[in-house]
C-alpha cells in the first residue's frame, strides 16, 4: 500500500519519511502518522515525528501567507485560485474561529477530518488576525491532540489487522 511513498522518499528512511509528509499541507499527521506506523516505526515515534514535522510550516504560514496571497493576488494566473482558497476557508472554519476564539482554532486543529489542521487552522488565524501569541499556542494544542487522537486510532486499528 505505501509502495509508491518508498518510491518517492527513496533511501531517506521511514523518519525522514514521516517528517517530511506531515509538513505537507494534505497529509499532514493524519497521514504521516499511520504511514509511519505501516513503515515499522512505534505508534509514540510516528506521533513525535507527525507532530514536529506538522508544526514546522505553522509559524510561515501565520507570518507568510498573507503577503504571499496579496502577490498572487495581483496576478491573473493566481487571483481565483487564492480568492477561493481564502473564501472556502473563511466560509467553512472562520465564523467558528471568530465565535470560540482560541479554542476554536483547538478544535478546528485537533478534529481529525479532511479540510481541518495545522494548514487550515493556521490559514485561518492568518486571514483572521488572530494574534500569535494566541493563535500559535493555540494551534500546537490542537495538534498534540490531533496526533494523540490519530496515534491511538491508528494503533487500534495495526492491531486488530494484525489480529
Amino acid at each position: 500500500m505505501f509502495d509508491w511513498l518508498q518510491q518517492i522518499l527513496g533511501g531517506l528512511g521511514a523518519e525522514p519519511a514521516v517528517l517530511i509528509m506531515s509538513m505537507l499541507p494534505l497529509i499532514e499527521l493524519r497521514g504521516a502518522i499511520p504511514a509511519g506506523i505501516a513503515l515499522g516505526l512505534s505508534p509514540l515515534d510516528s506521533a513525535i515525528l507527525g507532530f514536529v514535522g506538522s508544526t514546522i510550516p505553522v509559524p510561515f504560514i501565520l507570518f507568510g501567507i498573507r503577503p504571499v496571497f496579496s502577490y498572487l493576488r495581483k496576478t491573473k494566473l493566481f487571483k481565483g485560485l487564492v480568492d477561493r482558497l481564502t473564501n472556502r476557508s473563511l466560509n467553512n472554519h472562520g465564523h467558528k474561529v471568530q465565535k470560540y476564539g482560541s479554542l476554536g482554532l483547538v478544535i478546528l486543529v485537533a478534529i481529525p477530518l479532511p479540510g481541518t489542521g495545522v494548514w487550515s487552522g493556521s490559514l485561518i488565524a492568518a486571514l483572521l488576525d488572530v494574534r500569535l501569541k494566541w493563535a500559535f499556542p493555540a494551534i500546537l494544542i490542537g495538534n498534540l491532540i490531533a496526533a494523540v487522537l490519530i496515534m491511538l486510532l491508528s494503533n487500534g486499528v495495526v492491531t486488530v489487522l494484525a489480529s
